[in-house]
């Protein structure tokens, strides 16, 4: 791998991950990923903002090395996590002198995570500054962009933030900028889906705290350096807000084709009333894509076949990732089919507690839909259309 100069001064000195195909054994990784680390040169200090990930450790090291860095003074740790931080004892080792710049919270997870010793920290408090000579760094401590200990770091003169996972996305690219801003918004939307989309009260606030810097670049932990952060802030302050769209995402199973078909029913239903319809079978779905869909649905409705006494296991697993990614939907149903009984609207919606939505009522059927399925699949259509008129989305 190379270093890159962002400007003059700084270096991208991270690490592409062209390989990587799954991030935390769960979400997919179809374009890779990078772990970017930043190198700042004043004109009295140096500064490393972040690391990488153990796997691409020699990475790292190459890039300082071959830039010739003698002495970094601070090593800034945005974020605890090992994607960002699990390199940090390595370059402790060889720079024996740098201290760890993190706040109170982060020092303690990276005390736990990686045994790093306190007497090597410089903690830091909510707006505190840090000098590099010429330049300076900033701090804010922004809990719950991700995990709680997280901050943002911004170089005061060259107005660069350094924002860890807030505002990245997943891809390995040998572009050092974003060149295709439609691509690099569909990738943050799914980004944004898969990892922030829980924490959108929190990160409410911090949108705004940010415009109020008035950065002109902002170079995430993940992914290309944006020259245009309007883009992204845009974006994100669509994606926290409360407005929904007129969309209705189907996650759904079916194993014997009766599920299927109602999903099917409904779906031309719903298309005939002017709603947009994204059903996602799920034993075929990307979870990253479903993620995605749920940013802006109005709705959405899970359909199952009943296996047992309830759901099929794959509809639990989505339920459970829709109620732990806490999207803005504002309503939800149930709809499906059984053969002897059971108990899937039950089980489905009490694992939505997590979610504030009104609940419309369900359509499950025994065996096959027939007819009267369908009439009660365009009722259920024509109910949801009706509570999108009311929330003024249609």
């Amino acid at each position: 791998m190379v270093s890159r100069e962002v400007i003059s001064g700084i270096h991208w000195v991270g690490a592409l991950d062209f390989d990587r195909r799954i991030f935390d054994e769960l979400i997919p990784l179809p374009e890779g990923t990078s772990y970017n680390a930043y190198l700042v040169r004043g004109s009295q200090k140096t500064a490393l903002i972040d690391t990488v990930d153990p796997a691409k450790e020699y990475d790292l090291i190459s890039n300082l090395v071959k830039l010739g860095i003698e002495r970094i003074d601070y090593i800034v740790i945005n974020h605890a996590e090992q994607d960002h931080s699990g390199t940090l004892p390595m370059i402790m080792e060889f720079y024996p002198d740098a201290q760890v710049v993190t706040n109170a919270k982060c020092r303690d997870l990276l005390v736990a995570l990686l045994h790093v010793p306190q007497e090597r920290f410089k903690v830091i408090a909510d707006g505190e500054t840090l000098s590099l000579g010429d330049r300076t760094l900033q701090f804010f401590i922004t809990p719950w962009t991700h995990w709680p200990e997280t901050q943002i770091t911004y170089l005061v003169e060259d107005k660069i933030l350094f924002p860890c996972d807030l505002f990245g996305f997943h891809a390995a690219t040998s572009e050092l900028f974003i060149t295709d801003e439609a691509w690099a918004y569909r990738s943050a939307k799914r980004y944004y889906a898969e990892i922030m989309m829980p924490f959108r009260g929190s990160i409410k606030g911090y949108v705004e705290k940010v415009r109020g810097l008035s950065p002109a670049m902002i170079a995430p932990s993940h992914g290309p350096i944006n020259k245009n952060p309007k883009l992204i802030l845009d974006a994100y302050a669509d994606w926290v807000s409360d407005t929904v769209k007129n969309e209705v995402v189907i996650p759904y199973v079916s194993m014997h084709g009766s599920t299927a078909k109602m999903v099917d029913y409904l779906t031309g239903a719903l298309i005939t009333r002017g709603i947009v319809v994204r059903p996602f079978n799920l034993t075929r779905t990307d979870i990253g894509d479903l993620a995605f869909a749920l940013v802006d649905a109005a709705t959405v409705v899970i359909a199952t076949p009943t296996v047992l006494f309830g759901p099929h296991p794959s509809v639990v697993s989505a339920t459970y990732l829709a109620n732990a990614l806490r999207p803005k939907t504002r309503f939800a149903s149930v709809i499906g089919s059984y053969g002897w009984g059971g108990k899937s609207v039950e089980t489905i919606t009490k694992m939505l507690d997590h979610v504030k939505v009104e609940l419309i009522p369900p359509v499950m059927v025994l065996g096959e839909p027939d007819e009267a399925t369908m009439q009660a699949l365009d009722r259920l259509a024509d109910e949801i259309l009706k509570k999108h008129k009311e929330i003024n989305i249609v």
